[in-house]
C-alpha cells in the first residue's frame, strides 16, 4: 500500500486547504463521519502563521473572522473529510476496549508544499459517537496549555504534535465551575495510537489490525514494507521511536502524566497535552497529574511505562508477525529486549552531552547520574542547575553559581573534582565546550506555574497578553533573554504547582 501526495495546490488569494484524506478512505469500522458542531460567538486567539506557512495555507488570505469560524468548526474548508477515530487503551492499567475521539474531530490530511502528510484535528470541537455522555468541549485552560507546552516542545526540539490555532468559542462548558469554552487546531504526523491496535485486535479483528498496520507503514515506516517481516520492522520502528522520545523528555525534565496506551502515538510523537508539566525540583518521584494518585506516571517510571505500553502493541501484532505463535511471541520479544539498549544510547548521549562531554568515556553515565543524584538530595531546581554548569564548565570562577543552587554547596565541590578531571580529556576549548551544553541545557521552559498565570489571566480577565509574552520567549529557549529573566526563573514558595488536571 502506497500513499501518493496529490498535485500541490495553485496558489490563490484564498486559503486553500490540500486535503488528501487516506484514513477517511480505510474501511468505515475505522471512524465515524461527524461535522463539527458550530458554536456561538467564535474568535481567533492566536494562529500559529510559522507553521500555517509549513503547511502550505495562505494565512495572510485569512481574516480574524474566517479564520475564527474555520478552527471552530464553524465552517469545514473545501475537501475536508471530517471523522472520529476509533481507538481502545490502557488507561492506568486498566483496559477500555471504547475509547475514541470523545471530543476531537479529524478534519482530514493536510499535503504540505515539501509533500510531508499532516493531519488536521479539531480538539473540543463537539460530540461524537464515542463521548460516552460527555460534552465533546474543552475547556479554555487546558487548550491554552497544550498550545503552550506543545510549541516549547518543537523549539527544545523534541518530536510533538503541534498547535496550529487556538479559537474561543463564546460558549461555557461545565467543568467543577463553569469555564469558558475553546477549540484547539492540532496537527500531527497522524492520531493514530498504540490503542487503534488494541480496539481492533480485542475485537478478534485481525483484518483490522492488518489493514492499520499497512496503513502505518505506508505513511510512516516505508522502509518496512521492504523488509522480509513488514510486520515486525514496523514493531522495531515505533520501539526505536519512543525510546527516543521518551529519553528525550527525561533529559529536559518532562512530565507526560497520563502515559495511558491511548496517548502512546506510533508516530513516536508527543501527543495528548492533559496534566503534563516540567519539572522545577529535580526528584525522580514527581507526580503533577491530580489523577495519578498511585504515581504510576511519575516521572522515573516513564521509560518502564512506555516499555509497558510497546508490550501491549507487539500483542496486537502477534498474528502478522507469523502464523505460528511461539515464534511470533519470540520474535516480538526480541524486538521489546531491544528498548533498554536503544534508550540507554539516547539518554546516555544526552546526559553527556549536558555536563560537557563530546567524547564518549566508560563512566560517563555514572558520574552524570551521580549528578542527579546529589541534586536531588539538595532539592536543586534542574533546568537552573545544568544551565549554571554550562558557565562553571568553561571557567572554573563560576562555579559558585552552580554550588548556590545547593543546599550543600560541598556536596556539587565534591562531585566537581571528578568532573573537572574528566573534562580535562576532552580537546574542545573551554568556550566551544561552553556553547554546546546551552544548545543541549535550556534557560527557559514553559514552568508550571508561569502557564498557570497565563490561563488564569485569560480565563478570568480574558487577557491574552501573558500567553503571546511566554509564547514569544518559549519560541527561543537556549538563548539569553536578559528582558524576560523572570521567566527563567523558579516558582517561589507561594507560586509551586503542586497538581495539574486533565480538562476533560
Amino acid at each position: 500500500m502506497t500513499i501518493d501526495a496529490p498535485p500541490k495546490p495553485v496558489s490563490s488569494l484564498e486559503p486553500t486547504f490540500a486535503f488528501d484524506n487516506s484514513y477517511a478512505r480505510m474501511s468505515d469500522r475505522f471512524f465515524v463521519r461527524t461535522n463539527p458542531t458550530p458554536v456561538a460567538a467564535p474568535r481567533l486567539i492566536h494562529l500559529n502563521r510559522a507553521l500555517a506557512r509549513e503547511l502550505g495555507l495562505n494565512a495572510e488570505a485569512l481574516s480574524q473572522s474566517a479564520a475564527a469560524s474555520i478552527f471552530a468548526g464553524n465552517r469545514i474548508p473545501s475537501g475536508a473529510e471530517p471523522i472520529a477515530t476509533a481507538y481502545a487503551g490502557h488507561q492506568f492499567g486498566g483496559f477500555n476496549p471504547k475509547l475514541g475521539d470523545g471530543r476531537a474531530i479529524l478534519l482530514g490530511e493536510l499535503i504540505a508544499p515539501d509533500g510531508r502528510r499532516f493531519d488536521l484535528q479539531l480538539k473540543g470541537s463537539g460530540p461524537t459517537a464515542f463521548s460516552r455522555r460527555g460534552d465533546g468541549r474543552a475547556a479554555l485552560g487546558p487548550v491554552l496549555r497544550e498550545y503552550i507546552i506543545s510549541e516549547a516542545m518543537v523549539a527544545l526540539g523534541i518530536a510533538t504534535t503541534r498547535s496550529l490555532a487556538a479559537v474561543t468559542t463564546g460558549e461555557t462548558v461545565q467543568r467543577e465551575t463553569p469555564l469558558p469554552g475553546a477549540v484547539l487546531t492540532r496537527v500531527a504526523s497522524s492520531h493514530i495510537r498504540i490503542g487503534t491496535f488494541q480496539y481492533f485486535a480485542v475485537r478478534k479483528d485481525i483484518d483490522g489490525v492488518r489493514e492499520l498496520a499497512d496503513h502505518v507503514i505506508a505513511r510512516h515506516y516505508p522502509d518496512a514494507a521492504r523488509s522480509a517481516s513488514p510486520y515486525l520492522a514496523l514493531l522495531d520502528g515505533i520501539i526505536a521511536r519512543q525510546a527516543q522520545l521518551v529519553a528525550q523528555w527525561m533529559l529536559i525534565g518532562f512530565i507526560h502524566g497520563v502515559m495511558n496506551t491511548d496517548n502512546t502515538s506510533i508516530a513516536g510523537e508527543t501527543i495528548d497535552y492533559g496534566p503534563c508539566a516540567f519539572m522545577d525540583i529535580y526528584d525522580p518521584a514527581t507526580v503533577y497529574s491530580s489523577i495519578d494518585e498511585q504515581g504510576r506516571y511519575a516521572y522515573g517510571n516513564q521509560p518502564t511505562i512506555i516499555q509497558w505500553n510497546l508490550t501491549r502493541l507487539a500483542e496486537t501484532l502477534l498474528p502478522l508477525i507469523a502464523d505460528d505463535t511461539t515464534i511470533a511471541i519470540a520474535q516480538a520479544q526480541a524486538a521489546l529486549d531491544a528498548f533498554s539498549s536503544l534508550y540507554s544510547t539516547t539518554y546516555s548521549d544526552g546526559l553527556r552531552a549536558k555536563i560537557g562531554f563530546s567524547t564518549a568515556h566508560a563512566d560517563d553515565l555514572a558520574l552524570g547520574q551521580d549528578l542527579l543524584q546529589r541534586m536531588h538530595r539538595n532539592g536543586c531546581d534542574m533546568t537552573q542547575t545544568f544551565r549554571a554548569l554550562c558557565d562553571a564548565a568553561a571557567d572554573e570562577g563560576n562555579d559558585q553559581n552552580v554550588r548556590a543552587l545547593f543546599a550543600n554547596p560541598a556536596d556539587f565541590d565534591a562531585w566537581a573534582i571528578t568532573w573537572r578531571q574528566r573534562l580535562q580529556l576532552e580537546t574542545t576549548t573551554p568556550q566551544a565546550r561552553r556553547e554546546a551544553m546551552r544548545a543541549v541545557n535550556p534557560a527557559f521552559i514553559p514552568r508550571n506555574h508561569l502557564v498557570e498565570e497565563t490561563i488564569a489571566a485569560a480565563v478570568n480577565k480574558d487577557d491574552f497578553a501573558p500567553f503571546e509574552r511566554l509564547l514569544k520567549v518559549l519560541e527561543k529557549p537556549f538563548q539569553d533573554q536578559p528582558v524576560a529573566q523572570r521567566y527563567s526563573l523558579p516558582p517561589k514558595p507561594d507560586e509551586i504547582v503542586r497538581a495539574t488536571f486533565c480538562g476533560t
